[in-house]
């Protein structure tokens, strides 16, 4: 099975719910990061952190599948 195919194809409830949480966590990261005032330098750190981590935590989630082929 191609990564097309995976990403496409049913993803289960559990990785469904794991995919939002990563998605919510890279969103305030990213809220972080945009913040107007000028933020510690360990916060922007934690931000970008907080970024990576959720994306790749969505990303996982969303290519696992139902079935395997």
């Amino acid at each position: 099975m191609n990564v097309i195919k995976r990403a496409t194809a049913p993803t289960p409830k559990f990785f469904k719910l794991l995919r939002n949480i990563g998605l919510s966590i890279a969103a305030a990261g990213g809220a972080l990061m945009t913040a107007p005032a000028g933020l510690p330098h360990g916060l922007v750190t934690f931000a970008n952190y907080l970024i990576v981590s959720g994306t790749v935590l969505s990303a996982v989630s969303q290519i696992t599948t139902l079935n395997d082929e």
